[in-house]
């Protein structure tokens, strides 16, 4: 017998509550905003800024501003001491790239300073990272890249699985990628082409008719934006961390949203292909049962996902914090627009006749019901 947490008779009208959610996200989004103009752009870790990041364990407890003091001397530019764990031993040290020098001089420069200044407490140093600022602008490019093209990936596959239009997403796909190969050779810079191809690829969709992909499209950016502006209002650094919880939640997010596109496919065949008029039920209704339908399952994958998110935050270390922090912000996110943002939009562009004709070639891999309620 099937789990579930809901009776099969569920029926919310989360379609009816859509301008809500709408109003929701662009207030979060809005807040998100504020919070990097407030903090003069994205925070970013050392790993896409540059610069050293030292980690630190004390043989006893010190306050941060003594550990601050220790180190005056050495003048270490932007130097933010931050402590790390439950107690005053172990903080991370993040300062601006120093002058020309390998990272012995530099530890060996840390070593005498703390056992100097605070000879009766002895300091060791765990961990030394130094990242040039070149390294780190293209770190960055290449993540913000890796998202865009996954993104890329992704419309294909909906534009090919939904509406059978593999050659016109294949093409769309490699027009989009010129635009950011040439923009970064010409020297627009691979992050301003990476925008304008998101643009494009929104507007495509649209133009084209490519709803369901143009839904899943609208619906992972608005997860990686909002999950962006929810960390930056925990004034959290972005960093390769992060980047790789994004990627994972871009999967995650996507997966929702197939669960609830299958159902609505399944209910579109479902009509009789000789029903017209008051016969065929509208594009709301089709949706709102498609919801309700897959509601037990989508609450039961998000709930075991969010405690093994929540065990990681609470349990697993600094090192991981971030990680798991934003994959917990995701999955409330992802979960959210896979109901409120992704099946909308196929309302939004399109009626239910218009979905009926784009539905009516059967697929030989899939069978129907295969996505049923859990």
């Amino acid at each position: 017998m099937a789990l579930t947490l809901l009776k099969k008779t569920t029926n919310i009208n989360f379609v009816g509550m859509r301008r809500y959610a709408y109003a929701l996200s662009v207030l979060i989004l809005v807040l998100g905003v504020a919070a990097v103009v407030w903090h003069g752009g994205l925070r970013y870790g050392v790993d896409f800024a540059g610069g050293v990041m030292v980690q630190v364990q004390f043989e006893k407890g010190v306050p941060d501003q003594e550990v601050k003091t220790a180190l005056a001397d050495i003048k270490l530019p932007g130097l933010t001491v931050q402590r790390i764990g439950d107690g005053e031993r172990d903080y991370m040290l993040r300062f601006s790239a120093v002058a020309e020098g390998s990272s012995e001089n530099l530890r060996a420069d840390l070593d005498t300073a703390l056992s100097q200044r605070l000879p009766d407490n002895q300091a060791t140093i765990q961990r030394l990272e130094m990242v040039g600022p070149k390294v780190g602008a293209d770190l960055r490019n290449m993540a913000v890249e890796a998202l865009f093209y996954s993104v890329l990936l992704i419309t294909v596959y909906i534009s090919g699985r939904f509406e059978h239009s593999w050659f016109v997403a294949g093409v769309l796909a490699a027009v989009l990628w010129a635009v950011v190969y040439a923009a970064g050779w010409i020297g627009i810079g691979r992050m301003w082409g990476v925008a304008v191809a998101m643009i494009v690829t929104v507007v495509m969709t649209w133009k084209l008719k490519l709803n369901f992909a143009m839904g899943a499209i609208v619906s992972l950016l608005h997860d990686v934006f909002l999950t962006l502006g929810m960390l930056t209002l925990l004034n959290r650094e972005i960093d390769l961390n992060i980047i790789a919880a994004l990627l994972t939640l871009v999967g995650y997010s996507l997966n929702d949203t197939i669960i609830v596109f299958d159902r609505i496919r399944e209910n579109l065949r479902n009509i009789p292909a000789k029903a017209s008029g008051a016969d065929v039920p509208s594009m709301g209704t089709i949706i709102n049962l498609s919801i309700n339908q897959t509601l037990s399952r989508t609450l039961l994958t998000s709930g075991t996902t969010l405690v093994a998110c929540l065990s990681l935050y609470l349990l697993g270390g600094s090192v991981i914090h971030d990680f798991a922090l934003t994959i917990l912000l995701g999955v409330i996110i992802g979960t959210y627009s896979s109901i409120f943002v992704a099946s909308p939009i196929l309302l939004a562009f399109g009626d239910v006749n218009q979905y009926r004709q784009s539905q009516r070639k059967p697929e030989s891999y899939e069978r129907p019901g295969e996505h049923g309620i859990v």
